[in-house]
């Protein structure tokens, strides 16, 4: 009998993003800055000896690269599963893909905050695979506006630009929200997806 599969569920967040030596180096970026963290910090936080640090990751860079690689792939996993269950209608896809980005920014905002800051310390090749993730998971939203726009849905003349400016409003959420606030990351979402839907002009 074949196992069926199904879309992962892109709204719970109760699993770890991060193996644990990960989610020690990025609490250590998030106090220190990367610049600012020596990898004798990393290894103390994870009740590591340096060489044992080593072990896993051979550097300071690799441990950042770990963290911005899984902070994109949760993003582009979690947003596909979003459009999925939105199906074709270009506003539930745009409502969707816009409460995504606003749950995962909230939820896990230490891990976006960082590898959205951090790519300027990102290099070489690593750098470039953040920056292609990136217009990888910003294509999702472009191609959504651009086909609002395209059948009458959306009103906005600049359907790119409003599609970042969109991008921009949502990831924002990593610098400010942090839990015990006035609005949990369920009704900031739909607050977000009121504000987006206007700045896209849509009726």
């Amino acid at each position: 009998m074949t196992a069926v599969r199904t879309q992962p569920d892109w709204r719970d967040f109760s699993v770890p993003a991060l193996p644990p030596l990960l989610r020690n180096a990025l609490d250590c970026f998030v106090e220190h800055g990367y610049h600012g963290t020596s990898i004798r910090t990393v290894a103390t936080r994870a009740g590591l000896s340096v060489p044992g640090l080593y072990h896993h990751y051979p550097s300071k860079q690799a441990l950042l690269v770990g963290i911005a690689e899984s902070a994109m792939a949760d993003l582009y996993v979690r947003s596909t599963a979003a459009l999925a269950e939105a199906g074709e209608d270009v506003e539930d896809r745009f409502a969707l893909l816009i409460e995504c980005l606003v749950l995962v920014h909230a939820y896990r905002w230490e891990h976006a905050f960082i590898a959205a800051s951090e790519i300027r310390s990102l290099e070489g090749p690593a750098r470039d695979g953040h920056i292609a993730a990136r217009d990888r998971q910003q294509k999702l939203l472009d191609d959504v506006v651009s086909a609002a726009v395209s059948s009458g849905r959306f009103a906005t003349g600049y359907p790119k630009d409003a599609s970042r400016a969109v991008t921009t409003m949502c990831t924002g959420v990593s610098q400010w929200y942090r839990a015990g606030g006035p609005l949990s990351p369920e009704e900031l979402a739909v607050r977000y997806v009121q504000i987006c839907r206007g700045a896209v002009g849509a009726s």
